[in-house]
């Protein structure tokens, strides 16, 4: 894993062939009479033929055999895994949702598919516009077995333990820090060294892209050139007992076997790739003057909507930063939001609320819902003497913000239960200072 490759990048043209095989590449043009090698030519498409070009996603994989080469679906027992957004009643309140528990691996093994688990969404991929929140937790790793998203992306955030994820492009390490987005349709397999729990954000009808910086300038918060797409590797591989092809589509699973690794593919280019990216390299805009500037100023990616500035999902980081605000209550302010706010946490203390969110766990806080800090929090920073100080140091707290109203699943709400029911009492200490004869 030390020796892994990468190219860097966000949304480049690349290209790659694995060094065993020198030449993969036809020279001049994509599908040739006769590739290189005796491979096949296959073309992955991310958007329509006819896209703008500053849209257009595709890339050209040359590989062993074709991935045609299976037998017919049939559908797979999807767990926890559903787009039912109707299954329980709304519920409005303020939501927030203990670590999630990773079940042991000699009574419950599970993989990165079996242990995955909807919490909330909206929209639906039929239609091909809308959002998922998924947790998984997993003890083991994917054996013979893949997966392929064909309603939309994975944004991918590991809380606990790392993955070493292996796709049809190569192979990428995501631990801890990092996140990584598989794109639609783009087959691969997890591997994990332990118990291994983290979130994911899924889209329906957009792909990820970065946000635009306006007068920040031409640089800024993740810049492109941190993003790393892996090189191209391939194994030979039968599978005489049978490889699972598992494919997640209009929100159900259905596998597919072949006698075959499906990463075969000895070469590729084109700019449709997986990619991950450590949080660590984001370059932190912050107010250095007064107020409280709007947490939009920490967006890594975002999926735009059909609306200008409106964003289907927006991918948010809170990372140490110097606060140096004058005059100003610098934790977040009181908010309702016509968005709603997933959080989650990765490490450390969330700086609004130190106590009760903790790392593998999370909060949602639906549209138009209030929030803001508990009162701890506020009594401290309405008292605190205002001087530079470092802000969420050892910490990551990220949020997945959409347009969209979220519904939450059973799961969510009752089977895991990890719902906090005593998240309201964080605010009920707060009291009046008001006194209308002192200004």
């Amino acid at each position: 894993m030390a020796g892994l490759q990468y190219m860097s990048g966000f949304g480049n043209e690349h290209v790659s062939e694995d060094p065993r095989c020198p030449g993969a590449l036809p020279e001049g043009q994509n599908n040739p009479q006769v590739c290189p090698y005796g491979l096949y030519a296959e073309q992955l498409s991310g958007s329509a033929f006819t896209c703008p070009r500053p849209t257009n996603k595709r890339s050209w994989l040359y590989r062993i055999l074709p991935s045609v080469c299976h037998k017919p679906f049939k559908p797979l027992k999807e767990g926890h895994l559903t787009h039912d957004w109707d299954e329980v009643e709304p519920d409005p309140n303020q939501l927030r949702w203990k670590p999630f528990e990773i079940p042991k691996a000699p009574q419950n093994k599970l993989d990165f598919v079996s242990g995955l688990h909807t919490l909330c969404g909206a929209g639906e991929p039929r239609g091909r516009n809308g959002i998922a929140v998924h947790i998984f937790v997993c003890n083991t790793s994917m054996l013979d077995r893949c997966l392929y998203n064909s309603d939309g992306d994975f944004l991918i955030v590991p809380q606990q333990g790392k993955l070493l994820i292996t796709t049809e492009f190569g192979k990428m390490l995501v631990e801890p820090n990092e996140i990584c987005v598989i794109q639609q349709g783009m087959r691969f397999s997890v591997e994990v060294f332990g118990e291994t729990r983290g979130y994911i954000l899924e889209v329906y009808g957009a792909h990820f892209e970065l946000p635009d910086l306006g007068p920040i300038g031409a640089n800024g918060l993740a810049n492109p050139r941190d993003f790393l797409v892996p090189v191209a590797w391939y194994e030979d591989r039968q599978v005489p007992g049978g490889y699972t092809v598992i494919s997640k589509y209009q929100g159900k699973l259905f596998a597919a076997q072949q006698d075959f690794s499906p990463f075969n593919v000895v070469a590729w280019h084109g700019n449709y790739t997986p990619y991950k990216y450590h949080l660590e390299k984001f370059m932190v805009i912050n107010a250095v003057a007064f107020d409280h500037a709007d947490p939009s100023i920490f967006t890594v990616l975002t999926a735009k909507s059909t609306r200008p500035g409106v964003a289907l999902a927006d991918f948010v980081i809170f990372p140490p930063r110097w606060g140096v605000a004058n005059n100003t209550f610098r934790p977040p302010y009181y908010h309702r939001n016509c968005m709603s706010e997933f959080m989650g946490l990765i490490k450390g203390h969330y700086e609004a609320k130190e106590e009760g969110f903790q790392p593998g766990g999370a909060s949602l806080h639906s549209m138009m819902t209030p929030h803001g800090p508990d009162a701890d929090c506020f009594e401290k920073a309405s008292k605190a003497k205002l001087e530079p100080e470092r802000v969420a140091e050892g910490t990551m707290a990220f949020m997945f913000e959409s347009s969209l109203s979220m519904a939450v699943t059973k799961w969510g709400l009752q089977t895991s239960n990890r719902l906090d029911k005593n998240y309201y009492k964080c605010w009920e200490p707060l009291k009046s200072h008001f006194n209308p004869k002192c200004k």
